[in-house]
């Protein structure tokens, strides 16, 4: 599943398993909850009993003359004790509960975090990085306002609409209680079906809005391309042409809202108005106080805000699920690349790989590899050349177990690597591929990054090793200087050099080196080799290369071509053999004659 698909979420009633989703994160605070449910009670008790209070003071109003002095201090007293304990329930009960979501919120960020690092190779080279973050931002904010409004606005409204009935139930006519209910229920349906209507607008405005983010995001990483070619006004029409279609998502979302606060207003206004003419007929009659006309218009008024906030509640719920229905359809996304049960630790005693029979392809239409096979022994290097779209990178994802073999196998020392973890094998192997992307930090954290915790000591010794003591050295801030987005402010063969520290530091039994010198002048890929050849002389090495020079020394040499091994032997073998290989040096000598002579 990929994050601009559709997921099992998406749309309906089924939203709501979201919620039975998050029950389980409330667990780990079962006495916050309690406490929080407790003071949610007593603020909706003394909530309700506002009215009823206000309605004793009116009533003795009306029975005294002298009404200044005489009002009981009581029921003034009681009157402001129950509208402080309304508000202070509320901000207790909010404040104890403030731990609940953000945890559930952190909980979810990570358990998201964590699967997106399982997935496959295939998934984030597929994905969309800015629709994805702003999936997984606007997902998290969702989650800790969705438990904390359905639990302490939603609930709580019921609990409050119940009270009022059975207060003007037990007190007056039954016509006061079935007016109440049957508004809270047409207000209720068309609040419902109306959200339900418009959540069609909220979706295309946040897809739309995923992809001019994403446009943004792209343009950006890519601002050098953006300035070679001078298309600087094209990616801003393209942008625009985005943004023109979220801003006419975006007004269709607020005009249908303003439709749904005039339908919701329209129903309050004829409730309360109709309750309101029931009651002063009744008052005119003689057969209800002045103090009980207000007590039922404090009811209405009372219930009828938190009812329009309920509205607003429920669009915003349905709004919070729209968004973090995305985030948990990334949760379903399938690990393809996953350690079998029980799956042991990887030991590496000399290092031999074999790759037995292994076949692959991404699709079914496209193989990439056929029927390969091939030796490493423990300590020697292996060299694989070919033309581009051999399937030599392929290799050393398989190895990696970026994915897995469509058929064949491959073990180290013995032990299919399906078999151990993913853990102890990428522990085991280190990595220099041949574009290096850095993160946004420092040299220094960059080339630690190979073993986190390492002192200064070690890394200025891999640093002396991969030839880059005498640069950073000349740098003001050493170590500590920036490399910017994806190691933009360091050229390529420098970053390449930061790539061969950090994998030097990481000191791994078995190498891959994904055309290692690739962005190397000549002068630095012949001290780089050495550090490398000095390196892999007690490692099991496989090194892919473009330029054959670089790897005249591999104990052996494999040649494929459209993912079949066409050639295998020493460098000597290889040439005497006049094959394939013979023909690629003889180009490439021919290629660095012609670049000396220009």
């Amino acid at each position: 599943m990929r994050p601009s698909s559709d997921n099992s979420y998406a749309g309906g009633p089924v939203n709501w398993r979201i919620i039975r989703s998050l029950l389980p994160y409330l667990s780990e605070f079962r006495g916050r909850v309690a406490l929080a449910m407790t003071c949610l009670l007593l603020a909706k008790l003394a909530g309700v009993a506002v009215p009823w209070m206000l309605k004793l003071i009116v009533e003795h109003y009306e029975a005294v003359t002298d009404a200044l002095i005489l009002v009981p201090v009581a029921l003034l007293t009681a009157y402001g004790l129950l509208r402080f304990s309304t508000v202070f329930f509320s901000e207790l009960r909010d404040a104890v509960f403030a731990r609940v979501a953000e945890r559930a919120m952190r909980r979810v960020s990570l358990k998201v975090f964590e699967h997106l690092h399982r997935l496959d190779l295939g998934f984030h080279l597929s994905r969309r990085t800015g629709g994805l973050a702003r999936d997984i931002e606007r997902g998290t904010s969702g989650i800790s306002f969705l438990l904390r409004f359905m639990v302490f606005n939603i609930l709580p409204t019921l609990l409050e609409i119940g009270l009022i009935t059975v207060i003007l139930l037990a007190n007056f006519s039954p016509v006061y209680a079935l007016t109440v209910l049957g508004a809270v229920v047409v207000y209720s349906l068309f609040t419902i079906a109306f959200t339900e209507w418009r959540n069609r607008f909220v979706r295309e405005s946040n897809q739309l809005d995923n992809r001019s983010n994403t446009r943004a995001v792209d343009s950006l990483l890519n601002y050098e391309t953006v300035k070679y070619f001078g298309n600087e006004p094209f990616e801003a029409r393209q942008y625009d042409e985005h943004l023109a279609g979220w801003e006419s998502a975006r007004m269709k979302t607020r005009l249908s809202l303003s439709a749904l606060n005039s339908g919701q207003a329209l129903i309050i206004a004829g409730s309360v108005t109709l309750m309101m003419v029931l009651a002063a007929n009744q008052v005119s009659a003689g057969s209800m106080t002045l103090g009980e006309l207000v007590m039922i218009n404090a009811y209405m008024i009372q219930l009828f805000v938190p009812l329009n906030f309920l509205g607003f509640i429920y669009r915003e719920i349905r709004e919070a699920l729209i968004n973090i229905e995305r985030l948990f359809g990334l949760l379903e996304a399938p690990v393809k690349v996953a350690d079998v049960d029980e799956a042991a630790a990887l030991r590496v005693e000399g290092g031999t790989v074999r790759f037995e029979h292994v076949n692959h392809s991404y699709t079914a239409e496209r193989p990439i590899l056929k029927d390969v096979s091939f030796t490493i022994p423990a300590g020697q290097t292996l060299a694989v050349v070919g033309p581009s779209g051999a399937g030599k990178s392929t290799l050393a994802r398989l190895l990696f177990r970026f994915y897995d073999v469509s058929s064949g196998g491959i073990t180290i020392d013995g032990q299919d690597i399906r078999t151990v973890t993913q853990r102890s094998l990428r522990q085991a192997i280190g990595v220099v591929p041949q574009d290096t992307v850095l993160f946004n930090d420092s040299i220094g954290y960059n080339i630690a990054y190979g073993k986190p915790g390492a002192s200064d000591e070690e890394v200025w010794a891999v640093l002396r090793m991969a030839q880059l003591e005498d640069f950073v050295q000349r740098l003001p801030e050493g170590l500590q200087t920036q490399v910017g987005e994806r190691g933009l402010k360091l050229s390529g063969g420098e970053k390449q050099r930061i790539a061969i520290a950090r994998v030097l530091l990481k000191d791994p039994q078995l190498l891959i080196l994904d055309e290692a010198t690739s962005s190397l002048d000549t002068h630095s890929e012949r001290r780089i080799l050495d550090a490398l050849n000095l390196v892999s002389r007690r490692r099991t090495t496989l090194a892919i290369a473009h330029r054959l020079s670089t790897i005249t020394h591999a104990e052996q040499i494999l040649v494929l071509d459209q993912g079949q091994v066409v050639e295998q032997g020493t460098h000597q073998q290889l040439l005497a053999a006049g094959g394939a290989y013979a023909r690629l040096w003889a180009e490439q000598q021919r290629e660095g004659e012609d670049t000396s002579e220009a």
